[in-house]
């Protein structure tokens, strides 16, 4: 589109929960257009967590919620052209990127993880993302790292 930004579409909240933030990440799971499969597999998910995090006195979406929190990046690296060399420019993230960022990181190492299948794998990442261990969790910590070494090169935001 030319002239005007295309308007929000508004995700309707899931069956079980009643969040929207499930269903966008239901969304993000999703391969092929297979919805009620990407469903499945992230209440099995939800059901592995509550088992293994019994002694947690939140509930399993509470914990997938915090895991999400901390894997959210507050800070990303862009490159600028800025007179014939390119530097890497700390700037912050947009609300909605974040999220979809934090998301996208836990599907992508969790499909990266061994296991039996996808719902054990992602189980798997939801705990140690909220135990502040594994890939998107590390990789949320690289970002930053990266971030903090060029911040020097921040005036270059515009």
């Amino acid at each position: 589109m030319r002239k005007s930004r295309p308007k929000k579409r508004i995700i309707l909240p899931d069956p079980k929960f009643n969040d929207p933030y499930v269903t966008r990440f239901v969304n993000n799971l999703m391969l092929s257009g297979k919805k009620n499969l990407a469903f499945t597999i992230f209440y099995n998910s939800l059901d592995i967590v509550e088992g293994k995090m019994k002694d947690e006195e939140k509930s399993a979406l509470e914990i997938w919620k915090q895991a999400l929190e901390n894997i959210t990046p507050q800070v990303e690296v862009k490159s600028r052209r800025v007179g014939g060399a390119t530097f890497q420019v700390p700037m912050e993230v947009r609300g909605d990127r974040k999220i979809s960022i934090s998301m996208k990181n836990l599907i992508h190492f969790a499909r990266r993880r061994p296991g039996k299948n996808m719902a054990e794998r992602l189980a798997a990442e939801v705990i140690a993302a909220y135990n502040n261990e594994g890939g998107a969790y590390k990789r949320k910590e690289d970002t930053h790292r990266m971030a903090e070494a060029n911040k020097a090169f921040a005036h270059f935001r515009f």
